[in-house]
Formats: structure tokens, C-alpha cells, sequence
């Protein structure tokens, strides 16, 4: 049994996305020959929505070993509040002890705190240990040059700058890659030609039955957001302006059937929740602003305060229908696809028509998908979307069971494990 060191600044009872990866995968680690640790960030020390039913999915027997961080009130004076740097030499120091007693045969990051994976070049020089990178984002990204600065994150000049000298300390040293998008390992490969010939492996997160059976047990200890009165269509995710040419056509064909049936159209909602991540009550608004241009407001119903994953997959089992807009960056994948399939409510997806996110929904057999750059009817689709939802003619949709098999946590498990064999075999 070969062993691996997971990386995960967050973790639960942490609820957040970077970590879901990881969570879902320690079930399966052992079937495909790694044992698997994991090292976190003690989540006192986290800022982030805990959600204690996340424990549960841990299997009992997991190592985990947590190390501090700096307070996050000091540190950000400076521009540093990120937790990977708060934890920076906490981790350093937690890992070495580990490293000199323990034998690991890889490390693997796993996380969106990209700057704590420059600690893996540290580690390959002391004590020879190769790592992989899990690339559920992009790391330095030029995608905010030319968008306005009210558009731009906070603090972007600084970040990019940082960004742009900390990537390549890690990426030149990876032993392998694993993405949730394929154009991010091209990126990375054409910018350090070093790379070129490592392994890498385009692995999108999977689906995790047992999540639904928790929510389910659970669905009385979370507030219902929903109006049981409307047809409620519900996306539970971040909010950001790049969303927008995806929700626009939506609003479009809403706002035509509200026009022309009134009195029938008035009772559907169409929420937005968790769309910032600000800590709770300061987040910006970004889809509302959006929903007034239209005057559709009083149908829209923008949440930006975040709320925990399995008060999200109750709230999803609630709705009468979901909604997944995708960004206007091409390289962008929803992570949020499988378990939205898994609950079997009808699915309105719109993506930029080169996201890798068409071709799965459209495999799985997913029937109002549309591209919001590349399909002249789509309006006339949305319109038929609204009036089958209020006509209750959508029916329950039956997706391919091969293709939501496929991309089950376990099967997404096996391909991590495939790539650290490749990369622990090269680097040797």
C-alpha cells in the first residue's frame, strides 16, 4: 500500500469547495492501493461556514493532523488574510516533523490556497518526496486584464503580482497535474515547458451518493429558504458579473412570459443563494442589479450570505427545478454538475459553448441545456422551459445512469490514483 500526504487548508466541518475533492475521495483511496493523510488548518481558524454534517462522511479511520495559522485580524493589515499564507510555516514545520518520522511515498495539494503548494518544492529537496498539484482553478490568471476595475477582485494588482513569482516555484517542480479543466494544464504546460512531460489528467469533481441520504435524514434541522407557493427554480453558488451572459438569456424569456401571462408567471421564483463569498451580511449583490434591468426584481430572489452544503442539497431537493448559468471564461466547469444530476430535478443549464460542461451535461442526457454564445433559438427554448415547468409537463428527467456512473466520486478516485502511480513511476 503506498502512502499519501493530502494537503487541504480547508476540511470539515469547513464548507467549502476546494475541499469537497478530497472528502469525497478518502472513502475509495484504500480500493486503488494509498493510504491516505491529510493535513488541515485547525478550522478554528477558519472564517468559513462549518457544517458539521460533513464529519459524517469521513471514514473513521482517517489520519488527520491539523496545524494553526496566524490570526487573520493582523495578518490581512498586511494583505495577507489568505489562509495559505497564515498556515504557511505552520504547515512547514508540521510536515517536516511528519516527513522525518513517517514514509510517504507522494504529497498531493488539493485546494484553490494555491500559494501553500510552493511548500512542495521544499519538501521534494529535503526529503525527496514528489507531489501533485489539483488544479480546481487557475493559479496566476490574466482573465481580469481588461474587465473594469469595479469588475476585478479585491486587491488584483497585488494578487496577480504574487501569483505571477509564486506559480512557477511550485508548477516547475510538480511530479504531476490534475485539473478540473484540460485548457488549465495546456496553460501550464505552454508557460513552463519544463513540465511538458509530467503526467497530468483533466478529473472533474464526481457525485457522492451518500451526501443525498444525509441531506435527506437531516431536511427538518435546516430552514426551508423556498416559497412553498411558488415554482421555485433554484442555483445555489458564487454570483460575479461573469455569470451574466448566461443568466441574461434566462431573464430574456422570463420577463416575456411575465409580460404575457401575468397572472400566472407572478408565482415563480427564480433564487440565487450563497452568491458571495464576504462574510455574512457583507456580500454585493450581483445577480439583483441584474434581475432590475429587466424589472423582473419582485421574481428574483438573491441570497449572497452562504449557507451550509447540506442545507444546499436540501434546499436543491425542494426546488421544482435547478438552475447551473456558467461563466463567459471558456475554461470554466461547473463543480456543482453531478450533484445537481444525482437529484433528479429538472436541469436548466447555460454555458459559454466552449466549456467542457456541454458535452457532459448532453451525454448524461441533460435536456435544456443550451450555449448562451452559439444557439439562435435559445430564446424560443426558454420560453418552453418556463411554460412546461408551469404547466407541470417536465415530468422527472432520466439521465444516463452509465454517464452519472462514470463520474461517481469512486470512478473520479480511481483517476487520481491512476495519475499519482504515473507520477510516483516517472519521478523514481
Amino acid at each position: 500500500m503506498k502512502r499519501l500526504l493530502i494537503i487541504s487548508p480547508y476540511f470539515p466541518p469547513s464548507n467549502t469547495a476546494d475541499m469537497q475533492r478530497v472528502r469525497m475521495s478518502l472513502s475509495y483511496f484504500n480500493q486503488f492501493g494509498w493510504e491516505a493523510e491529510v493535513v488541515t488548518v485547525d478550522p478554528s481558524y477558519s472564517d468559513q461556514p462549518k457544517d458539521d454534517l460533513l464529519m459524517q462522511t469521513i471514514p473513521t479511520d482517517t489520519k488527520i493532523h491539523t496545524v494553526g495559522a496566524h490570526n487573520k485580524k493582523w495578518t490581512s493589515k498586511f494583505g495577507f488574510g489568505n489562509i495559505a499564507f497564515r498556515s504557511y510555516w505552520f504547515y512547514r514545520k508540521k510536515v517536516d516533523e511528519l516527513l522525518k518520522k513517517q514514509k510517504f511515498d507522494l504529497i498531493y495539494f488539493s485546494t484553490t490556497q494555491f500559494p501553500i503548494c510552493v511548500l512542495g518544492s521544499h519538501w521534494k529537496k529535503r526529503f525527496g518526496v514528489p507531489f501533485v498539484i489539483d488544479m480546481q482553478d487557475a493559479w496566476y490568471s490574466i482573465y481580469y486584464d481588461d474587465k473594469p476595475k469595479h469588475h476585478q477582485p479585491p486587491k488584483y494588482r497585488f494578487s496577480y503580482g504574487l501569483h505571477k513569482y509564486l506559480e512557477p516555484m511550485a508548477i516547475k517542480q510538480a511530479a504531476g497535474l490534475i485539473s478540473v479543466s484540460e485548457n488549465y494544464i495546456i496553460d501550464l504546460k505552454n508557460r513552463y515547458p519544463e513540465i511538458k512531460n509530467i503526467p497530468s489528467a483533466t478529473i472533474t469533481f464526481g457525485s457522492f451518493k451518500p451526501d443525498l441520504e444525509i441531506a435527506k435524514k437531516n431536511k427538518d434541522h435546516f430552514v426551508n429558504l423556498l416559497n412553498p407557493g411558488f415554482k421555485n427554480i433554484v442555483y445555489i453558488g458564487r454570483g460575479g458579473t461573469d455569470l451574466h451572459n448566461a443568466i441574461i438569456p434566462v431573464f430574456k424569456a422570463f420577463k416575456q412570459v411575465l409580460t404575457e401571462y401575468p397572472e400566472v408567471y407572478t408565482k415563480v421564483q427564480l433564487y440565487f443563494i450563497g452568491t458571495s463569498y464576504a462574510p455574512p451580511g457583507q456580500g454585493i449583490s450581483t445577480i439583483l442589479p441584474l434581475a432590475k434591468k429587466f424589472e423582473i426584481e419582485n421574481n428574483v430572489t438573491e441570497m449572497t450570505d452562504r449557507i451550509s452544503y447540506f442545507h444546499a442539497l436540501t434546499t436543491l431537493q425542494q426546488a421544482d427545478a435547478l438552475f447551473i448559468p456558467g461563466s463567459d471564461d471558456p475554461k470554466y466547469t461547473a463543480s456543482k454538475i453531478y450533484p445537481y444530476l444525482l437529484i433528479k430535478k429538472p436541469l436548466l443549464a447555460v454555458f459559454n459553448s466552449k466549456s467542457p460542461a456541454l458535452s457532459v451535461l448532453n451525454n448524461c442526457g441533460t435536456q435544456y441545456v443550451y450555449s448562451y454564445d452559439a444557439t439562435p433559438e435559445i430564446h424560443t427554448c426558454l420560453l418552453n422551459f418556463f411554460k412546461a415547468l408551469i404547466n407541470n409537463t417536465i415530468g422527472e428527467p432520466h439521465y444516463n445512469k452509465e454517464c452519472i456512473e462514470k463520474y461517481s466520486a469512486q470512478n473520479m478516485t480511481k483517476k487520481q490514483c491512476d495519475l499519482f502511480n504515473l507520477a510516483l513511476n516517472q519521478a523514481r
